[in-house]
Formats: structure tokens, sequence, C-alpha cells
């Protein structure tokens, strides 16, 4: 395990809230013995967001895998048994890459499979490949302390398993939504970006749909970017604003909100007059797709308003 599961880098790693999707009563429950199980659960894009908020009570591990991946056969059912050994102080939530693209894109899974924590909403890096059964135990020993540190000692039991009749019993989403959600699944943002543009159309109050439709965009402008080029360009061209607004995109969607903020609002300082403009756009779009209540979007807009006046 790495530092970053000390409290401090858990600071400053990107909200997976981001992340989160409202989930779909007509969408059907993951396949798979795992999907009821209290501690070991088939998660989608469309699901996560249960296991994000369930991540403030009690850890949980995010296997990454793909049936066609050798290693995540030996490595899966390693991590079954140590959960359920912990006996509810460690859930493990099984993302399928194929099946998710969002997830893959979010977790950015260069190769599988990848093994990620969940503290409090906030991601942490535990280790990629398979490794060995002793070494599970004591990175999931060390998660637990790391746990503790930020007081997430909640426990799961088997009564708390997800309950179908529960998402049953949901509202039906609004229409643009659903499209969305659908869109998000299929790998495809432009057609979510665009459901989502038809629901503000409907309703310029819908907060979720402004908070998605900045989601799917970020995720359009880092598809395919390559992180060191880009890093490169913006090095040898500290004003040009569209690599400097590209690496940032880059460092929020890896988590490295501080270091977005900064650099743009280094930037925005350096340039005058209608120069700042499209800067400043992209700091309001980055603050929603981080969160307006967190403190790093609350700090940075601080600072941008003291630019400003």
């Amino acid at each position: 395990m790495t530092d970053a599961a000390t409290a401090a880098a858990m600071r400053g790693a990107v909200d997976l809230s981001s992340l989160r999707n409202r989930p779909d009563p007509a969408a059907p429950r993951a396949a798979g013995g795992s999907a009821s199980s209290a501690l070991v659960r088939d998660v989608t894009d469309a699901t996560f967001g249960e296991v994000l908020e369930l991540s403030r009570t009690v850890p949980v591990v995010v296997d990454l895998w793909a049936e066609w991946c050798g290693p995540c056969k030996q490595l899966s059912p390693i991590l079954e048994k140590v959960v359920t050994e912990l006996g509810g102080r460690i859930v493990l939530a099984k993302v399928d890459v194929d099946a998710n693209p969002q997830l893959a894109q979010g977790f950015r899974a260069q190769s599988i499979p990848m093994v990620v924590a969940l503290l409090a909403g906030q991601p942490v890096p535990l280790f990629q490949g398979a490794v060995p059964e002793q070494q599970v135990r004591e990175v999931f020993a060390q998660l637990l302390q790391a746990a503790a540190q930020n007081g997430v000692t909640g426990t799961i039991t088997p009564e708390d398993a997800p309950d179908d009749d529960v998402a049953e019993s949901e509202p039906a989403l609004p229409p643009a939504h659903a499209e969305a959600y659908a869109a998000i699944e299929a790998g495809d943002y432009e057609r979510a970006a665009r459901a989502y543009e038809a629901a503000i159309t409907e309703n310029p109050g819908d907060a979720d749909a402004k908070a998605g439709l900045a989601q799917v965009q970020l995720l359009l402008r880092v598809q395919g970017a390559d992180l060191q080029q880009a890093r490169a360009a913006a090095a040898d061209a500290p004003t040009d604003v569209d690599a400097q607004l590209l690496v940032a995109d880059l460092d929020v969607a890896g988590g490295h909100v501080d270091d977005a903020f900064a650099r743009l609002l280094e930037l925005f300082s350096k340039l005058a007059g209608d120069d700042r403009a499209p800067v400043r756009a992209r700091l309001v779009e980055l603050f929603q797709v981080v969160g307006d209540a967190d403190p790093r979007v609350i700090r940075a807009r601080a600072r941008l308003a003291s630019l400003l006046f």
C-alpha cells in the first residue's frame, strides 16, 4: 500500500462523487452470485453511487477486472476470501471494466487487475496486478488502520445486502437523464452531453443535469490525451491557454485537484482582458465537477474572486 492511504493524501484525491449516477430502476441488477452479498458486490456505472456512499461507513475495496484477464481470475478469489474473513469490516466492489467504461475511465485503469480503496468517498490506490494472499492481508490491515484514522470504522452485516425491492420502488428517472446514463454506460459521452443539455433546456434549474454535463464534458476533453505529452507542451508554453487547460483537465480527472486549480489561477493572474475569459470559464466548470462544497473549490473560488477584484 502506498502513502496515499494517509489522511493528507486522501484530502488531495478527487472526490469520486463526480462519477456518481443515480441507479436506473429499469436497469437489471448485475449478474453473478456476488450481487446479492453484503460483503462482495458487483458494481456498475449506474450503481456506483451506492458503494460511494457506503465508503463513508466502511472501507470499500474496488476490484477492477475483466473476463479475459487471467491475473484477475487469480486475484479475485483471494480478495473475496480475505474480505469475507474480515467479517464486515471491508466491502469488496467488483467492477467489470469492459461493461463499465465510465468507472474504468474514472479510475484511470491503464492495466488490470487494479485494486483501489474508497474511504469516505475518496480513492486510495492499493496495488496493480495479481499479488499473493499474504500481501493482500497486509495491505488490507494498513487500509483498516487508515480508515480508523479517518473515522471510517463501521461494519456490514448480511442484513445490509442491497435490496432489489428498494431499487424497484424508486421513481423513474426523467427521460433525458435516463438517456444520458444509457449513453455513459455505452461510452458515448457526446450523446450523454446532448441529453444533459436537453434536460437543462427543459429545466434550467436542473442541478443534477448541470453537474452531469460538466462531468461528461471533462471526460470528452481528456479522452485519448497523453498526460506526459500534455505536461511537456504546457511547460514549453506557460502562457498557452489551451495547453494549460488540458493539463488542468487531466489533473482533475486523475485526482490532482489542487494542482489543477493552482495552474489555472496562476495562468489567470498572468493574463489580462478577454484572454482571461476561457480560463475563468474552465475554472467554474471544474468547480462544478469537483463540487461546490468541496474545501478545495471554496479556496480556489476565493482566490479567483481576489484576482478579479
